[in-house]
């Protein structure tokens, strides 16, 4: 199709696009939450009579093992003969909204505001949703290419029962490409695709030097509590200039990407006079390498604490892994320094939390080559960069590990602003005018 047809399709789309959007948010899918379960039914039911409106077949709201819990969404359009079937991902659930004192609109009533709109899952990622479901409106008859959609309803409460709907529903699932809408671009007017994301490792790490808490001032000197042990132990863990000190844990290398200093003090919240860790390119130290965040502490409150000596004292550690490492490694690799490391024989116990793989891409091939041309049509001339991303998203592993011969594209509606997870989340709307329309242009380079 003519690229001039096909962005005034995706133009004359958007008001309908964006009113399906504001229905979604207005809808409190905190996956996280029991008491909205029910919420998060309807949150289903609602993308399944979007997908059924719009004549896809077998529309299904689908649970793991059928137990009622975190309902995705299927729903397919067939391919045409010859042509490759495309899987569209995104999830419905959100995270919870916190404190609403916070927001400076209500959470679950999209608001418009300077060219964004804001509430919760505005971006992340009931956008992801509409602009799937923009493309293919967009395209109508012209559609080209077999199109299933997948939107998953627990990906916020960390995809437990994916690896089950995946392996219940691979024969449906199965597909040539598949697009995931969860990242983001690399800034206003720079596309990106997602090409590495670090993995997680997360443990509940404690230390126990008395059987029971005793006066400070009796045995003060001698017995050791058990925060002094604590934090003598944590501070093992790095080198002086913040860097991870845990051996054994892989480190890769990063695209040679830019990163404004003005920016990066900006979008990391970084308070004035504060120094950055580690060594490295700014995008090595978030993409590329290691990173470890004491996430919480167990510990006597301040305020009211008595003059005793602690007994024990608990940390939880959230350790992210650079593509090309496992977690089974960085577990291993923890748990031995902190074993090495553990002050005065002080009883170390060590929990693991949860772990999530990380994930390297090989972006290479003609559906990659569709997606470029995509992305720079869209945005006027601007190619697209292969970003990575410091978080984790599990559940990409998953995807790669059950359909092997797929070519996986990671990318989304986010850019540095979003604030996603936070208060104040919100949806750029010029920017997500131009995800829509690479998406359509992606599915009609992928049916050429």
């Amino acid at each position: 199709m003519d690229i001039d047809e096909l962005r005034a399709r995706v133009t004359a789309e958007l008001p309908r696009i964006r009113q399906d959007l504001e229905d979604l948010v207005r809808i409190e899918s905190v996956s996280a939450d029991p008491a909205r379960a029910a919420e998060v039914q309807r949150s289903a039911e609602a993308v399944a009579t979007l997908f059924s409106a719009e004549g896809f077949e077998d529309v299904q709201v689908v649970s793991a093992r059928d137990d009622g819990r975190a309902p995705a969404v299927i729903a397919r359009k067939p391919a045409p003969d010859g042509k490759p079937t495309v899987l569209l991902y995104a999830h419905h659930d959100v995270q919870p909204e916190n404190d609403h004192a916070e927001w400076d609109s209500p959470p679950f009533e999209p608001t418009e505001r300077d060219g964004r709109l804001y509430g919760r899952g505005a971006a992340d990622d009931k956008a992801g949703i509409v602009a799937h479901l923009g493309a293919v409106r967009a395209l109508g008859e012209d559609l080209g290419v077999g199109v299933t959609m997948f939107i998953e309803g627990e990906e916020e409460v960390g995809s437990d029962t994916l690896a089950d709907l995946l392996a219940e529903h691979r024969e449906t699932l199965a597909a040539d490409v598949i697009v995931i809408a969860d990242s983001g671009n690399w800034d206003i007017g720079v596309p990106a695709l997602t090409t590495s994301l670090r993995g997680l490792v997360r443990v509940d790490v404690g230390v126990r030097t008395l059987t029971h808490a005793v006066h400070s001032g009796m045995w003060g000197g001698l017995v050791p509590d058990a925060l002094m042990t604590l934090t003598r132990l944590l501070t093992t863990l790095y080198d002086e200039d913040g860097s991870v000190a845990v051996a054994g844990l892989h480190t890769g290398t990063a695209a040679d990407v830019d990163y404004p200093a003005d920016r990066l003090r900006a979008e990391s919240g970084i308070a004035p006079g504060v120094g950055f860790i580690g060594h490295g390119s700014v995008v090595e130290r978030l993409w590329a390498q290691p990173s470890l965040t004491i996430t919480g502490l167990d510990a006597p409150k301040v305020d009211g604490a008595s003059n005793t000596l602690t007994a024990s004292a608990r940390a939880k550690l959230s350790l992210r892994i650079a593509p090309g490492d496992t977690t089974e490694n960085a577990l291993d690799c923890l748990r031995a320094h902190l074993e090495q490391h553990v002050p005065f024989g002080a009883e170390l116990s060590f929990e693991l939390v949860d772990t999530g793989e990380a994930t390297q891409i090989d972006a290479t091939g003609p559906a990659y080559d569709a997606a470029r041309k995509a992305f720079t049509d869209a945005w006027d001339g601007v190619q697209p960069i292969d970003m990575g991303v410091g978080g984790s998203i599990p559940f990409i592993a998953e995807f790669l590990e059950s359909f092997p011969r797929a070519s996986v594209l990671v990318t989304g509606v986010e850019d540095p602003d979003t604030r996603a997870h936070g208060a104040n989340e919100g949806l750029h709307l010029a920017e997500f005018e131009r995800v829509c329309l690479a998406e359509a242009f992606l599915l009609s380079n992928l049916a050429d």
